[in-house]
């Protein structure tokens, strides 16, 4: 399916240029851009172990871009500019782009996707005070989803600890009801950053309400050995296993679970593990591995047709191996364009049909709201969830399917399962509070919030 799936390895580039602006994608030179264009940085990550995730999904969400200048010339005229800068998901890279790209473009950058957990955590006191909003989909710090506190940081479609609620829901139903939970045992095998550490809270929160045993087993980064980690889960004799990985990580779990006989079936990723260059690696090690998603794979979208159609069929395109349109990571890249496009369209609806700053661009992802008809009208149907955003929830959706590995493709297993917000957000206010008590912030009034 993936031509290159199996050459892992970064792209040739220079390690000492790695943080360098790589090419300008639009709207000709940054020098030359024009007063009626909108700059959208995309700092994502090229190079490394974990490139396969980032290339596929920079793809996607330029592309989608594209299409918008191609198809619809702009969003309501405002084309769309961007410039690449590879941070490496390294956290000192990822503040290098940001400083680079925060005021290019005739008003600044209109958000930034960090995509990386430990970069969002390096640039939310930086958004906040340059009114630049830090969007994370799928990533990032979820206490950030009360945007009480957080006014400028958006975890928007479904944040990690909504995620493995309804993981855990999953596997309650799996087992024959929630209360079925009690006495089981569940090893979280997870990524030692930021990211992997991100889901520890809530996977105790509900250990200690369904009663079951939870243990935490790290995977120092970027998870080539782990033979330690699998004889633990050997060890233990867990009735399942959480996979919590990253990049390369991924399939050597895989394998690792297929070395002690562990049934991959009894295996449930979160959505970071869940794409095709998580498994075609693995080989036969990966058959019947779960993973959790918010966004599904395949071609048969009108949206992923239209970017064929206006794009690829004219010869441009972001993706070099165009094998991987389609993809999961290249889908969630579209998924990107579509919140990115959408947040600045509502935005125009108060600001104005012209360029706008960050702060402008802010109110639009705060008060986004993607229906199931504008779905339809995007022709993501089924794609993606329906998102609704607002003061207190900077999140929007928290909804989850689950997809099953047959050796060849994924298969989606389930409907969107619904987060347990009443564990989740309890968790998210306590938390978003401590930091604004330790930071000093006075959280919003949503009241007062237009």
């Amino acid at each position: 399916m993936i031509k290159g799936i199996l050459k892992r390895a970064a792209r040739p580039l220079a390690a000492s240029a790695a943080a360098a602006v790589l090419t300008l994608a639009a709207g000709g030179a940054m020098a030359q851009a024009k007063a009626n264009e909108q700059f959208v940085p995309t700092n994502l990550y090229w190079v490394g172990p974990f490139a396969p995730g980032g290339s596929g999904i920079a793809a996607g969400w330029i592309d989608y871009m594209d299409l918008i200048n191609e198809r619809d010339g702009g969003i309501n005229g405002v084309k769309l500019i961007w410039e690449k800068c590879e941070t490496e998901y390294n956290n000192a890279r990822g503040v290098e782009c940001y400083e680079r790209s925060k005021n290019k473009g005739p008003t600044g950058a209109a958000m930034v996707h960090a995509l990386s957990t430990g970069i969002t955590y390096s640039l939310i006191e930086k958004g906040t005070a340059d009114k630049i909003p830090i969007v994370s989909i799928g990533y990032g710090r979820t206490d950030a989803s009360d945007g009480r506190v957080f006014p400028y940081v958006f975890p928007l479609v479904t944040n990690y600890w909504s995620q493995n609620t309804a993981k855990i829901k999953f596997i309650g139903q799996k087992e024959g009801g929630m209360d079925k939970l009690k006495g089981k045992k569940i090893v979280n095998i997870y990524h030692d950053s930021a990211y992997g550490k991100e889901t520890i809270p809530v996977l105790d929160a509900q250990a200690k309400k369904y009663g079951f045993e939870v243990h935490h087993i790290a995977v120092p980064t970027p998870g080539n050995e782990q033979q330690a980690q699998w004889l633990q889960v050997r060890q233990l004799k867990p009735d399942w296993v959480i996979l919590r990985g990253w990049g390369v990580m991924n399939p050597v779990a895989l394998k690792g679970a297929a070395k002690i006989g562990f049934p991959r079936n009894k295996i449930v990723g979160v959505w970071w593990s869940g794409a095709e260059e998580d498994v075609i690696p693995a080989g036969d090690a990966a058959k019947g591995y779960i993973a959790a998603a918010f966004n599904v794979s395949g071609t048969n979208y009108p949206v992923v047709q239209e970017i064929q159609k206006r794009i690829y069929a004219k010869g441009k395109g972001d993706m070099d191996d165009k094998s991987r349109i389609g993809s999961i990571y290249y889908n969630r890249g579209v998924v990107f364009g579509i919140v990115t496009v959408e947040a600045i369209r509502k935005a125009q609806e108060k600001y104005g049909k012209k360029p706008l700053t960050g702060e402008q661009v802010r109110w639009g992802l705060e008060n986004l709201n993607i229906t199931d008809a504008r779905l339809k009208e995007l022709g993501a149907t089924g794609f993606m969830q329906a998102l609704k955003v607002s003061c207190m929830d900077h999140e929007g959706g928290g909804a989850v399917k689950f997809m099953q590995w047959d050796g060849k493709k994924w298969n989606v297993i389930t409907d969107w399962i619904k987060s347990d917000q009443s564990i989740v957000r309890p968790m998210i206010e306590e938390s978003a509070g401590k930091y604004a008590k330790e930071k000093g912030i006075t959280p919003r009034d949503c009241s007062k919030e237009s």
